[in-house]
């Protein structure tokens, strides 16, 4: 449980791919340069966002730093493995609708980190004063729809073949707390 939207918080997580020692907290100084690599790596290889490759430091800070609310990491034998950001999903009368994007590095996978970060990211934006998250353009092959539907978000539309051919889908979850995370999805 978090304190506060600026707490770390250590793990041992568990998955397919053995157990691992990580701690979340908010993304360090000297982290941004390392998030940049990780993010790069995944806009080249195709993989759940939209941008163009190669990434481009403006392109980088347009998503990740200028404006959130929060960049959190996770980190692991002193590195980064992953990470999310969170910020309003549109300005004025929408700014309570929270909008997140998660990144976790290769060799890190299949290990729980992505379902810790979504669940520290609910928390998070709930601590933040958001009462609701969406997801927009979550490609229709993305391997997180299950862990995103696991954690109670729904499809709520559907834009047809305009990533690539496929589909890209708009995710929502409530944060008020009849919509509470299902039992045991803090476990990782």
């Amino acid at each position: 449980m978090l304190d506060g939207p600026t707490a770390s918080l250590p793990l041992t997580l568990s998955g397919p791919n053995g157990s691992l020692q990580i701690e979340i907290g908010p993304l360090r100084d000297l982290e941004v340069r390392p998030l940049f690599d990780l993010f790069g790596a995944v806009i080249a290889a195709g993989e759940g966002y939209a941008h163009a490759a190669p990434l481009t430091w403006a392109s980088f800070e347009e998503t990740w730093l200028v404006p959130t609310t929060a960049v959190v990491a996770a980190r692991s034998e002193g590195g980064l493995v992953g990470a999310y950001y969170l910020k309003p999903n549109g300005p004025g009368r929408v700014a309570h609708v929270a909008n997140a994007g998660y990144v976790v590095a290769a060799k890190a996978r299949r290990r729980g980190i992505a379902r810790a970060l979504v669940v520290d990211s609910i928390e998070r934006a709930r601590l933040c004063g958001f009462d609701a998250m969406q997801f927009n353009l979550v490609f229709a092959d993305n391997p997180a729809r299950p862990l995103y539907e696991a954690l109670g978000f729904e499809v709520v539309g559907r834009l047809p073949k305009v990533i690539s051919g496929q589909d890209a889908l708009i995710y929502f979850r409530s944060l008020s707390p009849a919509s509470a995370a299902p039992a045991g999805a803090a476990e990782a």
